[in-house]
C-alpha cells in the first residue's frame, strides 16, 4: 500500500493570517523562519511560521481587506428589507404630504419638524442603514467578547417566515394606510425580536448550549457545517443568478479565473491582489460591466424580473437615501407584544443558532484556531442573543446570525485575521450613517452577490466535510449517518419550502398561525434538520463502540477551555475581561 501523505491537521495551515496574526497598520517588511513547526499560525510577528518566505504588509492591505468584507455583507443587507418592507406596506421612495410641507423633499427632510410637515424618508433604505449599523456593533460585539472569531453578524434569512406571519397577521392587514401598516408591523417584529432574543440569551449565558455540545462529535458536526453551505443552495442560482445570467456567469467565471488561476500573478510584488482581493477586483468590473448593458437599453423591452434582477437603476436607494442618518433605539415608535408572534419567532432564533454554530465551527477552521471550546460557544451565544434584542430595539426587520458568506471569504483570501473584521465592522456603522455613499455600493445587482454565494457557500460546505478526516470513513455506522444527515437536511427543507412558496402557509397549516411558522422554520432549516438527525444518530447507535470512528480522541480536548493551551491564545478575553469573567 502507498504511503499516505495527507494526515489529519488539527489546523488548516494553507492560510496567510489566522486568527490572532493582524496585518501591521505600519508597512513592515520581515523575514521569518521555519524552525518551529508547533506554532499555530503561518505569519505571526509573536511567533515562528511554518513556511519561509517575506511578509511585506501595509495599513492600506488591512483596510482593502476590511472594505472587501462590507461589500459582501451588502448583499443580504439589501435583499432582506428588499424582500419585507414592501409586503409590510413600506415605500421605497422619499414620500411628503406637500399640502403640509411644500419644501420637504428638496430640503431633504432637514426641516421636517421647523416645517410641520408629515415627510419621511424611503423606508426600505432607513431599513438596510439600520440593519448594517446595527450588524457593525453586532460584528464588533462578537469579536471583541464573544466567540472572538473572524466572524461578521449580520441579517438572517431564517427569520423570514415567523416574520412573514406577522406581516399576515388580520390585525395588521386591516391597516389601510401603507405607512401606518408598515410602523405597526415594524414594532410586532420588534416586540417579537425582543421577547424571542431571551432564548439565546439564557442559553448562552446559562452554559446550556455548552453542556448539550457535549454531544457533538466530528462526525456529527460534519453534516451540520455542510449543510450551512449548501444548504444555502437557492440563494445561488435557483433565486438569483438564473435570473440574469448575463452579468450571473460572467461574475461566476470571472471569481473562479481570478481567484484561483491569477492568484500567483503578483503585479505588485508586495502583495498578491488577485488572491487578497477578488471580490473587490471582480465586483467592480462586473458591476461597470452591467452598467453598460443598462445604459445601451440592453434590457428594455425585457419582463420585469428581468428588469428588476440586470439593470443597475431599479433599487431607488440612491435617491431615497438621506446624506445623513444616524439610527437609533425605538426609531419606529414603542414595541407591540404579541404572544403569538413571540413564539413564532423563537423558532428563527433557535435555527440561527445552530446554524451560528455550524459557522463558528467553519470560521475556527479557516481562522487556523481550534474549535470553539463549550464555554467559548455558549459566550458567543449569549452576545448573539444580545445582538437579536438590538435587532428589536433598532428595528432592523429581521434577527442576526453569523453571515456565512463572509466566512468563506476567509478561505478564499487565506485570511482569517480578527482585525480585518473589526475593521469591517467600522465600515458598517460609518456607512450605514452616510446614507448616500453607503446606497451607492447597495446599489450592486443581486446575480453579481449571488455569483460569489456559489463559491463561498461551496467552500464553508467542503470545510465541514473536512472534519470526517478526523473519523473512521471506513465504518459502515459512520457513512450511513453522514450520508442521511446530508440528504434530509436537503430534502426535508424543499420539501416543506415547495409548499411554503405558493400559498405563503407551509405544510404545516393549522388554526394555530404561530405553531405553523414555528414548525416551518424549524424544518426549512437545512442545518437544523442535518444536527437533529446527525447528533440523535450519532449518540444512539452502538456510541461507545464507535467512540474512536466519530472522531472524539481528537475532539475532546477542546470541549474545555483549558482542555488545549492554545484556546487561551485564541479565545481569551481583551483588557484583561478573564479576571472578572473565568472560564467555567
Amino acid at each position: 500500500m502507498a504511503d499516505i501523505t495527507h494526515l489529519p491537521m488539527e489546523q488548516l495551515q494553507d492560510l496567510e493570517y489566522c486568527i490572532d496574526s493582524n496585518p501591521p497598520w505600519r508597512h513592515v517588511h520581515t523575514k521569518v523562519q521555519a524552525s518551529d513547526k508547533s506554532a499555530p499560525c503561518l505569519i505571526m510577528k509573536e511567533w515562528l511560521p511554518l513556511l519561509s518566505e517575506e511578509l511585506n504588509c501595509s495599513s492600506s492591505e488591512t483596510i482593502l481587506l476590511a472594505f472587501q468584507n462590507y461589500i459582501l455583507v451588502l448583499g443580504t443587507s439589501v435583499m432582506i428589507p428588499s424582500l419585507l418592507v414592501p409586503a409590510m406596506g413600506g415605500n421605497d421612495l422619499n414620500h411628503c404630504s406637500l399640502d403640509k410641507c411644500d419644501h420637504c423633499i428638496s430640503l431633504n427632510f432637514a426641516l421636517e419638524d421647523l416645517l410641520g410637515g408629515t415627510c419621511h424618508m424611503g423606508d426600505k433604505i432607513r431599513v438596510i442603514q439600520t440593519l448594517l449599523f446595527v450588524a457593525g456593533i453586532n460584528t464588533l460585539l462578537q469579536a471583541l467578547f464573544g466567540t472572538r472569531l473572524p466572524a461578521v453578524v449580520g441579517g438572517s434569512f431564517a427569520y423570514l417566515i415567523p416574520i412573514i406571519y406577522i406581516i399576515s397577521d388580520s390585525s395588521l392587514q386591516r391597516i389601510s394606510e401603507p405607512h401606518e401598516r408598515f410602523l405597526h408591523t415594524m414594532r410586532a417584529i420588534q416586540g417579537a425580536l425582543i421577547v424571542a432574543s431571551s432564548i439565546q440569551i439564557i442559553l448562552g449565558y446559562s452554559q446550556v448550549w455548552g453542556l448539550f455540545s457535549r454531544f457533538f462529535s466530528p462526525l456529527g458536526m460534519a453534516p451540520v457545517v455542510g449543510l450551512v453551505g449548501l444548504g444555502l443552495f437557492q440563494r445561488g442560482f435557483p433565486a438569483m443568478l438564473g435570473n440574469c445570467v448575463e452579468i450571473g456567469i460572467p461574475m461566476l467565471l470571472l471569481v473562479i479565473g481570478v481567484s484561483q488561476y491569477l492568484k500567483h500573478v503578483r503585479p505588485l510584488k508586495e502583495v498578491p491582489i488577485f488572491e487578497r482581493f477578488p471580490v473587490l477586483i471582480c465586483v467592480t468590473i462586473v458591476w461597470i460591466y452591467a452598467l453598460i448593458l443598462t445604459a445601451s437599453g440592453a434590457y428594455r423591452g425585457r419582463s420585469t424580473p428581468t428588469q428588476n434582477s440586470c439593470r443597475t437603476d431599479r433599487a431607488n436607494l440612491i435617491s431615497s437615501a438621506p446624506w445623513f442618518k444616524f439610527p437609533y433605539p425605538l426609531q419606529w415608535g414603542p414595541p407591540t407584544f404579541s404572544a403569538g408572534h413571540s413564539f413564532a419567532m423563537m423558532s428563527a432564533v433557535l435555527v440561527s443558532m445552530i446554524e451560528s454554530t455550524g459557522a463558528y465551527k467553519a470560521a475556527s477552521r479557516l481562522a487556523i484556531a481550534t474549535p470553539p471550546p463549550a464555554y467559548v460557544l455558549s459566550r458567543g451565544i449569549g452576545w448573539q442573543g444580545i445582538g437579536i434584542l438590538l435587532d428589536g430595539l433598532f428595528g432592523t426587520c429581521t434577527g442576526s446570525t453569523v453571515s456565512v458568506e463572509n466566512v468563506g471569504l476567509l478561505g478564499l483570501t487565506r485570511v482569517g485575521s480578527r482585525r480585518v473584521v473589526q475593521i469591517s465592522a467600522g465600515f458598517m456603522i460609518f456607512f450605514a450613517m452616510l446614507g448616500k455613499f453607503g446606497a451607492v455600493f447597495a446599489s450592486i445587482p443581486f446575480p453579481i452577490f449571488a455569483a460569489l454565494y456559489c463559491v463561498l457557500f461551496g467552500l464553508v460546505a467542503s470545510v465541514g466535510l473536512s472534519f470526517l478526516q478526523f473519523t473512521n470513513m471506513n465504518s459502515m455506522r459512520n457513512l450511513f449517518i453522514t450520508g442521511l444527515s446530508l440528504f434530509l437536511g436537503i430534502s426535508v427543507p424543499q420539501f416543506f419550502n415547495e409548499y411554503w412558496v405558493p400559498n405563503r402557509h407551509g405544510l404545516v397549516n393549522t388554526n394555530a398561525g404561530w405553531f405553523n411558522a414555528f414548525l416551518n422554520t424549524i424544518f426549512s432549516s437545512p442545518a437544523t434538520v442535518g444536527l437533529i438527525v446527525a447528533v440523535f444518530l450519532d449518540n444512539t447507535i452502538e456510541v461507545e463502540k464507535a467512540k474512536k470512528d466519530r472522531g472524539m480522541p481528537w475532539w475532546v480536548k477542546f470541549r474545555t477551555f483549558r482542555g488545549d493551551n492554545r484556546n487561551e491564545e485564541f479565545y481569551t478575553l481583551p483588557f484583561n475581561l478573564n479576571k472578572f469573567f473565568p472560564p467555567t
